[in-house]
């Protein structure tokens, strides 16, 4: 039997007991202990079944306390939209060439913004942008005349949201260096808009499960009542 490294061997905390979502935040903190800045992620398990229309989520929020890191903001608009995207930060702007560039490998970026006058444009790059979960989407705010604000909003902590075939919702909600409050802050956002994004066709429990958990540390189980599910 492969001996576990030390690292593994000093984690702490009971991994199968359900904790209120305080002492998990506590605990994920705790055993975070890579030379870098971990991530902190959240895994959400819904009762919902992504294959029917009526019960898929997907949803943006605005993470209070952000999410860490940067994010590189790609733009496709013109004229007056450009140059309100490139005011209000996007690190990449353009039209027509632009969607050429992605259609050529182009992809150095986390987020695509596009006014709705740019998506006959757009609609080239679904088979590049979809896979990736990068095509803009009203549903979601990044297809808005609103170039700017959307911008700051991605720049800011605004995060996508999308159950996966088995209805589990994956997103980062912060970096270990992040203070309890701050995480516990994000925790309850994202939970609070998956409530709300609640499909008209789910049945019995909407939330069943959560986990928290950082990039190289264990998993712990969340109590889902200590954060209103």
């Amino acid at each position: 039997m492969a001996k576990q490294a030390k690292r593994i061997q000093a984690w702490t905390g009971d991994r199968l007991a359900n904790h209120a979502v305080t002492d998990a935040v506590k605990l994920v903190k705790a055993n975070a202990t890579a030379k870098f800045d971990e991530s902190i992620e959240i895994a959400v398990n819904l009762g919902v079944d992504p294959r029917h229309a009526d019960q898929q989520v997907r949803g943006v929020v605005n993470l209070p306390s952000g999410t860490g890191r940067d994010v590189r903001v790609a733009v496709i608009a013109k004229d007056a939209k450009a140059a309100e995207a490139t005011a209000a930060g996007a690190d990449i702007v353009g039209a027509e060439e632009l969607v050429e560039r992605i259609q050529g490998g182009f992809m150095e970026f986390d987020r695509v913004i596009a006014t709705p006058d740019m998506m006959a444009l757009v609609g080239r790059l679904g088979k590049v942008l979809g896979p990736r979960g990068l095509m803009p989407n009203p549903r979601v705010g990044t297809v808005t005349p609103n170039v700017g604000q959307a911008v700051k909003d991605a720049k800011g902590g605004a995060i996508e949201f999308r159950t996966e075939k088995t209805g589990i919702i994956h997103a980062g909600i912060g970096k270990a260096s992040f203070t309890e409050d701050a995480l516990l802050a994000n925790v309850r956002a994202l939970v609070d808009a998956l409530n709300k994004a609640k499909p008209s066709g789910a049945k019995g429990i909407y939330i069943k499960r959560i986990s928290l958990s950082s990039t190289m540390g264990p998993g712990f189980k969340v109590d889902t009542t200590s954060v209103g599910a």
